[in-house]
């Protein structure tokens, strides 16, 4: 079951990271809540795209808001990414502590 108050942060967040790494070449999933295709590249259309970053929304929030850098989450196995163009730890935190 969604709960609707992180459904509406993961959204917001998804919504920051699509302004800030605009493009279609990565898909980021955060089941089972949301998912965008964002980084600029080729454009994925149809089927499995070939860049894809998935993780739980807890991660996402974490990595979204500067409590978790990019690569400890790939280090410890929370965020998944396959493909090339998915390492966006360069687009976190999608807001600084001065927010």
């Amino acid at each position: 079951m969604r709960d609707p108050e992180t459904l509406s942060e993961v959204k917001k967040y998804l919504d920051l990271l699509s302004k800030k790494a605009p493009g279609h070449s990565v898909e980021v999933r955060i089941p089972p809540y949301s998912a965008i295709q964002c980084v600029p590249g080729p454009v994925h259309k149809r089927g499995t795209p070939r860049a894809v970053i998935e993780m739980n929304a807890e991660t996402f929030l974490k990595l979204s808001t500067g409590k978790l850098l990019w690569q400890d989450g790939i280090n410890e196995g929370v965020i998944i990414a396959s493909g090339e163009r998915t390492n966006l730890a360069n687009y976190f935190p999608l807001i600084s502590s001065f927010s």
